[in-house]
């Protein structure tokens, strides 16, 4: 793993500044992240994957306890007493990762700055995190299709597991881009996105979600801060939807209290996160629906994983 960590910043630079001008051919594998749910197994689970309805092998397993990279995205602006909380959570909870667990710290507001290059010198991650203030506006929608394109190129250089995480506390009205405005003909007062206010988030989540459809990583949202305002409403169910379309995951706090243990819950999850090498058959269509079962001894489990992926280079 160390030989693609060191070289973070400048592959951070790389796979943004080269991101879809490059002719590709379509991989003969690729990855979906799985977990389970609810559900305790003694010994591994037998996955049996299925790609458009056709059963295909798995030809590499990574679970918990194997090497994973952790790229944790502050998209922090606002209540510091919130920012505070998630610190001495994530603080808490990077401290007890094991060694093989390689943490990078990123900051997204004003574009995607690299803090803390991913290391297993949890103490050092925990230096960062702790100096770490409130500042700028959200850059959550604008750096996420960067931050898993950066995954991604690292998933695809190593057998290791790879997952994003971002701590946001923002709200859509924040945002330098206005996202709340959809008027497209202000002089026509029948004007359809008048009535449908939250038009343009809906639109931005829609091509986020084909942008990234064709990376590896799972992205995990933790959002600080729950409004109940309708477009903050359309906002966070559109994170939510992100999450969802990589087989990550998303969580609200809906009170200061709850951030602890939000965020706690949330560093199991992506832990307990397996990375599963799926075998591509021949002549198969590049918009793949990803079908999951598990087994562990005679009895099935319940799944989250991803089911639906478009292979690169189509």
């Amino acid at each position: 793993m160390k030989e693609v960590i060191t070289t973070f910043a400048l592959l951070l630079v790389a796979v943004v500044g080269a991101a879809g001008t490059r002719a590709q051919t379509k991989p003969s594998i690729f990855s979906i992240p799985a977990r389970l749910e609810n559900t305790s197994c003694s010994g591994n689970p037998t996955f049996k994957p299925t790609l458009n309805g056709m059963p295909v092998p798995v030809r590499a397993e990574l679970g918990p306890g194997s090497d994973q990279v952790i790229l944790i995205v502050f998209d922090i602006t606002e209540d510091l007493s919130r920012i505070d909380e998630a610190r001495q959570a994530l603080i808490a909870d990077v401290s007890k990762l094991p060694p093989n667990t390689w943490v990078g710290v990123l900051r997204s507001q004003d574009g995607l700055h690299v803090l803390a290059d991913p290391t297993p010198n949890h103490q050092k991650v925990i230096d960062v995190i702790q100096s770490l203030t409130s500042s700028g506006t959200p850059g959550l929608l604008e750096t996420v299709h960067a931050t898993l394109t950066l995954a991604d190129a690292m998933i695809r250089k190593s057998p290791v597991r790879v997952s994003v995480l971002y701590i946001t506390d923002g709200s859509i009205y924040s945002y330098r881009e206005n996202y709340t405005d959809p008027v497209i003909n202000p002089s026509d007062t029948h004007d359809l996105s008048r009535r449908f206010r939250d038009a343009l988030i809906g639109e931005k989540i829609s091509k986020l979600k084909r942008r990234i459809s064709s990376l590896e990583a799972p992205l995990f949202i933790v959002q600080l801060h729950y409004r109940q305002d309708g477009l903050d409403q359309a906002y966070q169910n559109g994170l939510e939807a992100l999450t969802k379309a990589t087989g990550g995951d998303f969580a609200m706090c809906h009170s200061l209290a709850e951030v602890p243990e939000v965020i706690s819950t949330m560093i199991d999850r992506i832990g307990t996160t397996w990375r599963l090498n799926l075998a591509v058959p021949p002549k198969i269509h590049s918009s793949l629906q990803v079908g999951l079962s598990a087994s562990c001894g005679s009895r099935d489990t319940q799944l989250a994983w991803r089911s639906h992926i478009k292979l690169k280079g189509e």
